[in-house]
């Protein structure tokens, strides 16, 4: 189909569109065998864990990105109290919460009219006298960063020039998402501030973080901690542990998670979020998180009317790039995002749509940080510098019309 027209493509699908579901396609590579002989095999199986992590965390951040845009969503909430004797809270409305005017003003001021399924009932929790302890099963793009950063706001005092809440995520990337709600939420308090403890982001030897908040990965905190002496654990009040299934399904992260938790005071309040409730992330959860309230978001999902979706039948990467060209030969596209399954995909895709004359920024997860930031793609992406981007990780959407897979 790669090679028919683009238009009458389109058509046969629009006419089939609603008796198709629950469509799954397998790519197959061809390669010769050791005889020569021409073998097809699934491309996905031959993915390295390294790169079914980097998946995942990647599908995390682009779930967390797009889903509110793309899908319209109905949620049903099941709150397992710590204390089943406790009245349950849940509010409709942010003045319920008797939140301190700065926080509320930024709260209103990020476009929330009213709390999500999610935080009607989370925040009562969060937010209670003394703190209470949370895991939450929430998938992207039902209100749960914004409510975890809520809970972290009320706690800080923004007079206090040090660490006293910790928010651990499973990659840079994601751990930016979350310091940019919390830079938004957070604007009208001018003494509020934020560190990002990632790789790249150098302290010197004795120095002290002064920042009330800090974001990180698992490694590059622990580091802070223990051998470095960046932050005094034993002063953090807040401790929050973000995308948990992501985080126990890369190496190392689990295991350096529950050594951060334990040097935490007793009294800091635990926070934990995760798309999936399988018995790994039970297990994790109930390590990290002691005496818990259970939050659990079940959520069903809708494609929005004004998004339409398509797909071409190709057998190998030649045509799938051909299927491009066609497409970008037959419509006017100012932006675009393309996702590769590897990064040796992204870099070959990006070479060949540069050799057709089109302007392309490649970003992956191989870069360092250093590099994202003086490439400043992300940026140019937002001043319509570039006309498409071929990525495995996400940021902002704004503007962008198309998305290929």
């Amino acid at each position: 189909m790669a090679t028919d027209s683009w238009a009458l493509a389109v058509d046969e699908q629009e006419a089939a569109a609603e008796s198709l579901s629950n469509l799954h396609l397998k790519e197959e590579k061809i390669k010769p065998d050791a005889n020569g002989a021409v073998v097809k095999t699934n491309a996905n199986a031959e993915k390295t864990d390294e790169e079914e992590k980097e998946d995942r965390a990647a599908q995390s951040l682009l779930n967390k990105l797009i889903r509110s845009n793309l899908v319209d969503n109905t949620n049903q909430v099941e709150v397992l109290q710590r204390d089943p004797t406790s009245p349950l809270y849940s509010v409709k409305s942010f003045e319920e919460l008797r939140l301190k005017p700065q926080l509320l003003q930024g709260v209103y001021a990020m476009g929330f009219n009213r709390p999500s399924k999610i935080q009607e009932n989370a925040l009562p929790l969060m937010l209670a006298e003394p703190p209470q302890n949370l895991i939450a099963q929430s998938q992207s793009g039902t209100g749960k960063t914004a409510a975890f950063v809520l809970a972290m706001l009320s706690q800080v005092e923004p007079a206090n020039s040090y660490p006293q809440c910790l928010c651990l995520s499973p990659t840079y990337e994601l751990a930016l998402q979350t310091g940019k709600v919390i830079e938004q939420m957070g604007k009208f308090y001018p003494e509020l501030k934020l560190a990002y403890a990632v790789r790249g982001n150098k302290l010197d030897r004795g120095q002290k973080v002064s920042e009330q908040i800090v974001i990180g990965t698992p490694g590059t905190v622990l580091d802070w901690c223990s051998k470095l002496k960046f932050i005094d654990p034993k002063k953090i009040k807040v401790f929050v542990l973000d995308e948990a299934d992501v985080m126990i399904a890369t190496q190392g992260h689990q295991d350096q998670s529950i050594r951060i938790q334990r040097m935490l005071p007793r009294n800091c309040q635990m926070l934990l979020f995760s798309a999936t409730f399988e018995d790994s992330v039970w297990k994790f959860a109930q390590k990290v998180v002691p005496d818990p309230n259970i939050i659990k978001l079940k959520r069903e999902e809708e494609t929005l009317d004004t998004i339409k979706q398509y797909y071409v039948v190709c057998n190998n990467r030649e045509e799938k790039f051909q299927a491009l060209c066609n497409l970008y030969g037959a419509i006017t596209i100012a932006q675009a995002m393309i996702f590769c399954h590897t990064r040796k995909t992204a870099g070959w895709l990006a070479a060949e749509l540069s050799k057709e004359g089109h302007q392309v920024a490649l970003l992956s997860g191989e870069m360092m940080v250093e590099h994202k930031h003086s490439m400043n793609i992300l940026n140019r992406i937002q001043e319509h510098f570039n006309k498409k981007i071929e990525r495995l990780d996400t940021d902002d959407l704004d503007e962008i019309e198309k998305i290929a897979n």
